[in-house]
């Protein structure tokens, strides 16, 4: 009877392992592995490579040092909060306390039909990279305490909560909004930010007089190229799966970002006569913005409007932004990345059509029956993410600002540059 037991519950448990197992499906988990480890390479190196090229040579190791640390930083309060905040049930405006620190989840956990701790990682990289794009709002100029902890918060109380509203089954999600991989989630929170920064701290000693020139444009083609290809995760792997939604995801990326770099090189050609590197790497990152909302409801016809309007839009956004307004965003965060969301954002309820013909898309979100109220419903997502990031963002930086005894380095320091006055390092040795 004693060895009946033991069989019966070795049986039991065989059942129930293999239970598990099989809810977990081995070829999409692979695909998301895959698609976390590129999403994490446009933050490292791609993003610090892209924007350290960018700034002036005494500031390059600043801006370095800041992806790296924001990284780490994030990575650990995703884990402790953010993911809970974001992911479990709450309710329709933020999630609770029952995924702290992954409390309850086990390896076997699913989300969907892959790993649940494989989902909170993948997840975990777009939470790292969203800060860091904000480093172009206050490139050369904020004291590095200030970026630490002023992201930190960012985090919990900007980032959490919108992305719960969008992909956490919050209000928007309930309204049928599209945002497949961070149009809104992304772009448009760290756009604004970086617009909210660029104005609270002022610009840079000697704008817009003083030419302020990329240092080392080979580093930052280097960086835009790992964007590029890191891009296949972050729209692709949005997907949650190794199948036709991904594969399109990722068509469509490539045409939006190829058909943004053409646009901005030709219009630089025809304005200047002559197209530049910065040019073309900054008109595919426009491509790439305005495509990620719509990259999982949209077809190749439909990316390529996307990603023309994308460069054309952006090219003049950036130019009104610093020559007429002169706000000193330094390295075009909002111009750029907030911009091409909101357009992507609400171009996806046009191209998400089925009756456009050749620019036809896949349907719209759940309970919209016309391009009207895809659209009725994109705009409200579009103005409750500015509106909300820019009300925060704002109070972040003024409780920053009492806590770290003000956000902006002296004027010495600025002159003398970050790298020495922030780290008493060098990017190069003479």
């Amino acid at each position: 009877m004693k060895y009946l037991l033991t069989l019966c519950f070795l049986l039991m448990s065989s059942f129930g392992a293999f239970a598990s197992d099989s809810a977990i499906n081995g070829a999409n988990t692979a695909w998301i592995l895959t698609a976390t480890a590129l999403v994490l390479m446009m933050t490292l190196p791609g993003l610090a490579l892209f924007y350290g090229g960018l700034v002036r040579s005494k500031n390059v190791l600043s801006v370095l040092m800041q992806c790296f640390s924001i990284a780490a930083v994030c990575s650990i309060l995703w884990l402790v909060l953010g993911y809970s905040l974001a992911f479990s049930q709450g309710n329709a405006l933020i999630g609770d306390f029952s995924k702290v620190l992954l409390m309850g989840v086990n390896p076997s956990d699913v989300s969907g039909d892959i790993p649940e701790p494989l989902f909170m990682l993948f997840q975990m990289t777009f939470a790292i990279i969203t800060p860091a794009l904000i480093i172009g709002g206050f490139a050369e100029r904020m004291k590095f305490s200030s970026v630490l902890v002023f992201c930190a918060l960012w985090l919990i109380f900007v980032y959490a909560p919108i992305t719960h509203w969008v992909w956490g089954g919050g209000w928007l999600a309930q309204m049928g909004f599209y945002d497949f991989a961070g149009g809104a989630v992304v772009h448009i929170t760290c756009g604004v930010a970086a617009l909210v920064a660029a104005i609270v701290l002022g610009p840079r000693r000697g704008f817009p007089k003083t030419p302020m020139l990329p240092h080392n444009m080979t580093m930052t083609a280097t960086g835009a190229g790992l964007l590029w290809v890191g891009w296949f995760g972050f729209n692709g792997g949005s997907a949650l799966a190794a199948n036709g939604s991904a594969a399109m995801a990722m068509l469509v990326t490539h045409i939006s970002a190829s058909m943004g770099a053409i646009t901005w090189a030709a219009i630089e050609w025809k304005k200047f006569g002559k197209p530049s590197a910065l040019g073309i790497v900054t008109g595919m990152v426009a491509g790439l913005g305005s495509i990620t909302p719509a990259s999982g409801f949209v077809g190749p016809g439909g990316a390529l409007i996307i990603g023309l309007c994308g460069g054309f839009v952006c090219f003049h956004a950036t130019v009104y932004i610093k020559h007429t307004l002169k706000i000193d965003d330094s390295l075009d965060v909002f111009p750029v990345h907030g911009v091409g969301g909101i357009l992507g954002t609400l171009l996806v309820g046009v191209f998400s059509s089925t009756e456009l013909g050749v620019f036809s898309g896949y349907g719209y979100g759940e309970g919209n029956e016309t391009m009207l109220e895809q659209l009725l419903v994109q705009a409200t997502g579009v103005g409750a993410t500015i509106v909300y990031t820019a009300v925060v963002s704002f109070i972040l930086f003024k409780v920053v600002a009492l806590m770290t005894d003000g956000l902006r380095v002296d004027e010495e320091q600025e002159i003398q540059g970050l790298d020495i006055s922030q780290h008493e390092e060098t990017g190069y040795s003479l």
